[in-house]
């Protein structure tokens, strides 16, 4: 995996996890908290994903490796209601 994938990994998981906090109603963070909450979100959707058995639903495949773009999103939208509903009270 060369530089250019990792970046384009990065600007991907951005772009999801920006997606899912916008969906989620969270506007904290900036790009970092985005890419983190994307990365967060794909391991989440991708587990609830095969916790159900569905299929991996729109991948994006960038040097060798697979980015479920979908699950991703919705991990991501999942992941950041929770820390809303947990730190909510605490503001």
């Amino acid at each position: 995996m060369t530089l250019i994938d990792v970046i384009i990994l990065l600007l991907i998981a951005g772009v999801a996890g920006s997606l899912g906090q916008a969906i989620a109603g969270s506007s904290s963070g900036g790009f970092l908290t985005s890419i983190v909450v994307g990365f967060i979100g794909a391991f989440i959707g991708v587990w609830l994903a095969r916790t159900i058995g569905l299929p991996e639903v729109l991948p994006i495949r960038v040097g060798g490796q697979s980015f479920p773009v979908l699950w991703s999103i919705i991990g991501s939208t999942v992941f950041v209601a929770v820390i809303s509903l947990i730190t909510r009270g605490r503001l």
